[in-house]
């Protein structure tokens, strides 16, 4: 019913420190080392991913008519017993999503790490030698 909004607020908050971020690296002029990927373009990847996402759960609720353009827009805010059954669907599957979203970004992290690493090691070295 609204589980796109638990992702839709860690989208924002993630927006907003990408942003702040940004920022501070152009007044301070930090200098990004050509091996490493600058974590405020990991943390656009994140906000990319949640955006997406959000947009995608949206849709699909105001296809099945569970979000309208009229207030208060949830269906489910209609009445006091679905207002409890969106909010315990916001607390299980709305944060199950967040969550997985924020895993399976820490994974492309890690792994986009370690093929920097691993290509800056091959450049130090010469190539391959095989």
């Amino acid at each position: 019913m609204a589980c796109f909004l638990v992702p839709t607020a860690e989208a924002i908050v993630v927006s907003m420190i990408t942003k702040i971020s940004e920022h501070k690296d152009t007044s301070n002029k930090v200098e990004v080392s050509s091996d490493k990927i600058p974590f405020t373009r990991k943390l656009k990847w994140l906000s990319g991913m949640l955006w997406g996402g959000s947009a995608l759960l949206a849709f699909e609720h105001v296809w099945h008519g569970e979000v309208t353009p009229w207030f208060p827009f949830l269906t489910a805010m209609g009445n006091e017993a679905d207002a409890a059954e969106m909010f315990h669907e916001m607390a299980t599957a709305g944060v199950l999503m967040a969550v997985l979203v924020t895993v399976v970004w820490g994974g492309m992290c890690i792994a986009a790490d370690l093929i920097t690493k691993r290509a800056a090691k091959k450049a130090v070295s010469g190539g391959d030698n095989a």
